[in-house]
């Protein structure tokens, strides 16, 4: 079982992880030993998480999102499987507490009349330079 927060915890049968070589530096011992560690959480099928929040976890997701809904960490930082899998345990609740804080919404001001004033007379002053910067009219 992993926590979240207080009110969420996922069950096991939500996680499934997988071992794969660790491509990059270890010598010989990359040859050897499957350290990266692939998290796989169905996300979609998770009872745990409200509607609005796996909508948010998708977009914060991104390509790691599949089109079965699960949601797919991989990590290969160090030579250690034990660590490996700690690092993607952690980044998965750190996405998901991102996901349960929902964006406030932003209430639509209106300008104060002293400022669409100030926006009318720099309008009017920038037409009045343009007006005589142009060719004077023949018939004037």
């Amino acid at each position: 079982m992993l926590r979240i927060n207080d009110e969420i915890a996922l069950q096991d049968w939500e996680l499934s992880e997988s071992f794969t070589r660790a491509s990059g530096p270890g010598g010989q011992n990359v040859n050897k030993v499957s350290t990266a560690v692939e998290l796989r959480f169905e996300a979609a099928r998770s009872p745990n998480l409200p509607a609005p929040v796996k909508t948010r976890l998708r977009r914060l997701a991104g390509r790691r999102w599949t089109s079965e809904g699960a949601l797919v960490i991989r990590v290969d930082e160090t030579r250690s499987q034990a660590r490996n899998r700690e690092i993607a345990r952690e980044r998965l609740a750190e996405l998901i507490r991102r996901a349960l804080v929902a964006p406030r919404r932003r209430i639509p001001t209106r300008p104060t009349a002293a400022s669409e004033r100030r926006r009318i007379e720099a309008k009017k002053r920038r037409q009045r330079t343009k007006r005589l910067r142009s060719t004077p009219d023949p018939e004037e």
